[in-house]
């Protein structure tokens, strides 16, 4: 019985963050069109691998030639970090404002894409690359003039469980796009 309301409880304060995370509006990058597909992708609840999902300080070090790179998913050509983790765009942050809307217990459920360089290198990826500054002062990787995020439930290379999650986390394109096809509501 106690092993049931634990993962009742787990799942309940997942839920709470990811709906504080939905609140608000914000503003899509400008200048880079949704990239649109045929092939749906994963939903949020599909089952997470064992894997750990990554956490902000490990993926900082853990592609150090090259901060992102592109690959290939059900949603089209995304952009993943070094290790092949997905990243996405949260539409309640505003272009170029130089912070993010995801704070507190939505950073919990979406860790900031960070980097130790105030210039991002990446393969593939023809978005313009920048940083702002996190609250406890870590570069966080910006596309297009907007800040990237982890989901925390994508645990190995390849997930993309976050896409669409709310109806505002979605996908990133190489050329700095947000995919907003396809994924959870």
């Amino acid at each position: 019985m106690k092993h049931h309301v634990g993962a009742g409880l787990a799942i309940l304060a997942l839920s709470a963050v990811l709906t504080a995370c939905a609140g608000g509006t914000g503003t899509a990058p400008a200048n880079s069109p949704a990239v649109t597909t045929n092939s749906p992708a994963a939903s949020a609840t599909a089952p997470a691998a064992s894997v750990s999902p990554p956490s902000a300080t490990s993926t900082a070090t853990a592609g150090a030639a090259v901060d992102l790179m592109t690959a290939s998913s059900s949603a089209g050509e995304i952009v993943v970090d070094g290790r092949g983790m997905s990243v996405y765009f949260f539409t309640n942050d505003v272009k170029d404002s130089g912070t993010s809307a995801c704070t507190d217990a939505c950073l919990a459920a979406w860790p900031p894409v960070v980097t130790t360089s105030a210039t991002p290198a990446a393969e593939g990826v023809t978005g313009t690359l920048g940083t702002i500054n996190t609250p406890d002062g870590k570069m966080q990787v910006t596309l297009n003039g907007m800040p990237l995020y982890y989901f925390a439930e994508d645990t190995k290379p390849g997930d993309i469980l976050g896409q669409g999650v709310d109806g505002v986390w979605y996908l990133a394109d190489p050329a700095g796009g947000m995919i907003m096809t396809g994924g959870a509501g």
